[in-house]
C-alpha cells in the first residue's frame, strides 16, 4: 500500500510515538528470534484465555509480539503508513492512549467471540489507527499493491476490510478454529469507532472544530461543504487582540530599530514574544490550522495572560 499523494511531503515522516511502537515490537521479535526457545517469548507475552489470572499482563503484551516476520512486517508498515499524520494531528500522548486502546479492544472481541488458541499482534490497534486516519482523510487515495495496482480511497479501503474481517470471522466461528483473529480486529475497528464518536473524547473532527472554527458565512451565501458551527464567543477576540497589538507595536516605530511587540517584550519576555510573533505570521500566511499542537497551546498561553492582565 502507497498514498497518491498528500501534505506529509511538509513533515518528517516518522513521529515519536510511531517510532517507539515500531522499535518496541521490532525488539521483541528480536528476542524470538535469538533466545533459547523462541517459544518462551510468545507464551510470557501472548494472551491466552485459561492462562489469564496467572499471566494478567498479556492483556496488553499481546500487541508487541507478533507470529513471523511478515505478521512483523506488514503490520509495522501499516502502521508507519497511517499512524504519523494521525499522531501529529492528536500529539503523541493521545495517539498512544488511543492505540492502546484500541488493542484492548481487539483482546475483548476476541475473548468474547473467539475463546481458542494465542491472542498476539498488533493488528487490532492498527486497525483503529486506519480508522482513525479514514475519519479524519477519508478521501485520500492509495495505490494496493503488490498483488494489483489500483487506487482506492482510504474510507472504500476500511469499510473493505471491516466486510473482510466480518465475513471470514463469521466463518471461521463456524468452521471452530482459525489461526487469526477476524473478530479482535473488528474489536479495533469498534473501539476506534466508540472512541471516536464520543461525546467526551478528543476525536480528530472534534479536536480541529474545537480549535478553529468554520467562521460565519455572508448572509444569503450558498452552502458549504465544510461543517458550519458558530464560533466560540471568546476564542476570535482574542486572536484579533493579539494581532492588533502586534500591529499596534510595530505601527508606533518611530524610524528607530526596536522589537516588532515591544510592549509584550516588556510583559512577555523576548523569547516568548519572538514565538508569538513567528506564531502569528504563520496564521496570516496560512491560516490557524496550520499551527503544530506546540503553536497552539503558545497561541493559548499568551491570549490567556492578555486576557488577564
Amino acid at each position: 500500500m502507497s498514498f497518491l499523494g498528500t501534505d506529509e511531503q511538509e513533515h518528517p515522516r516518522i513521529t515519536l510515538a510511531v517510532q517507539w511502537l515500531i522499535a518496541i515490537n521490532v525488539a521483541i521479535y528480536f528476542l524470538q528470534l535469538t533466545v533459547v526457545r523462541p517459544s518462551d517469548v510468545a507464551n510470557a507475552l501472548a494472551f491466552k484465555l485459561p492462562d489469564l489470572t496467572d499471566r494478567p499482563w498479556t492483556i496488553f503484551t499481546y500487541m508487541f509480539v507478533h507470529a513471523g516476520f511478515w505478521h512483523l512486517a506488514l503490520n509495522m508498515y501499516t502502521l508507519w503508513l497511517f499512524g504519523p499524520r494521525v499522531e501529529r494531528e492528536w500529539g503523541a500522548k493521545s495517539f498512544s492512549f488511543y492505540y492502546v486502546l484500541c488493542g484492548l479492544g481487539g483482546w475483548l472481541f476476541d475473548i468474547l467471540f473467539s475463546r481458542s488458541g494465542y491472542l498476539l499482534g498488533a493488528s487490532a490497534a492498527i486497525y483503529g489507527v486506519m480508522l482513525a486516519y479514514a475519519m479524519r482523510w477519508p478521501d485520500d487515495e492509495m495505490v494496493l499493491f503488490p498483488f494489483v495496482f489500483i487506487s482506492i480511497k482510504v474510507k472504500w479501503l476500511v469499510v473493505l476490510l471491516v466486510g473482510f474481517n466480518l465475513a471470514l470471522g463469521l466463518w471461521s466461528a463456524g468452521a471452530g478454529s482459525s489461526e487469526i483473529a477476524y473478530f479482535a480486529h473488528l474489536g479495533g475497528f469498534v473501539f476506534g469507532w466508540l472512541y471516536l464518536r464520543a461525546s467526551s473524547a478528543p476525536g480528530i473532527d472534534r479536536l480541529r472544530h474545537r480549535i478553529s472554527r468554520v467562521p460565519d458565512e455572508p448572509e444569503g451565501s450558498p452552502p458549504q461543504a465544510i461543517p458550519h458551527s458558530p464560533p466560540r464567543a471568546r476564542e476570535r477576540p482574542e486572536i484579533d487582540e493579539i494581532v492588533a497589538r502586534s500591529n499596534a507595536a510595530v505601527a508606533n516605530k518611530q524610524g528607530k530599530r526596536q522589537s516588532p511587540l515591544l510592549p509584550l517584550s516588556r510583559r512577555f519576555g523576548k523569547k516568548k514574544t519572538e514565538e508569538l510573533n513567528r506564531v502569528l505570521d504563520k496564521i496570516s500566511a496560512k491560516g490557524i490550522e496550520s499551527l503544530t499542537p506546540e503553536e497552539r497551546v503558545l497561541l493559548e498561553e499568551m491570549s490567556k495572560r492578555l486576557r488577564n492582565s
